[in-house]
């Protein structure tokens, strides 16, 4: 029996290059093998995709929670730096998932926010070390405490 040819033909003509995904992409690729199977669980190519985003999400959720609290369990102790992390506000969350997208799309979104981030240092760091603690005190108290 043959195999059903798929319904989306890439035209290599209007294919995107010289990314970082899409370098990353084509080394999947070279190393998965040329073949006309989605790989995954299921035999549906979206089915597949929806778990691979699931999957990488909780992962780099779970990563990034578990980075977070190892960075504040020094000064705040475990059970401080679990109540920081998780206690976390909406708004305070999609502000930094905003950035980080922003900042990921383009070269100037990544100067733009890395140059905010740069600049946001030097003022704390200009600031004397006992005010900058407190008020980073202050900010990851109220955290915890919502």
């Amino acid at each position: 029996m043959a195999r059903a040819k798929s319904p989306i033909k890439p035209d290599k003509s209007q294919e995107a290059s010289g990314g970082a995904t899409d370098a990353g992409a084509k080394l999947v690729s070279s190393a998965t093998g040329a073949s006309d199977n989605v790989l995954g669980p299921s035999t549906n190519p979206a089915t597949n995709l929806i778990i691979q985003d699931i999957a990488l999400r909780a992962g780099g959720r779970l990563m990034r929670h578990t980075l977070e609290k190892g960075m504040l369990r020094g000064r705040y102790g475990g059970t401080g730096a679990k109540a920081i992390v998780e206690n976390r506000s909406l708004v305070h969350t999609m502000v930094g998932s905003m950035l980080a997208r922003y900042a990921t799309r383009s070269l100037p979104g990544a100067v733009l926010i890395g140059g905010g981030l740069a600049v946001k240092t030097l003022y704390d760091r200009s600031r004397s070390k006992r005010d900058a603690k407190r008020s980073g005190d202050k900010s990851l108290k109220k955290m915890a405490e919502d």
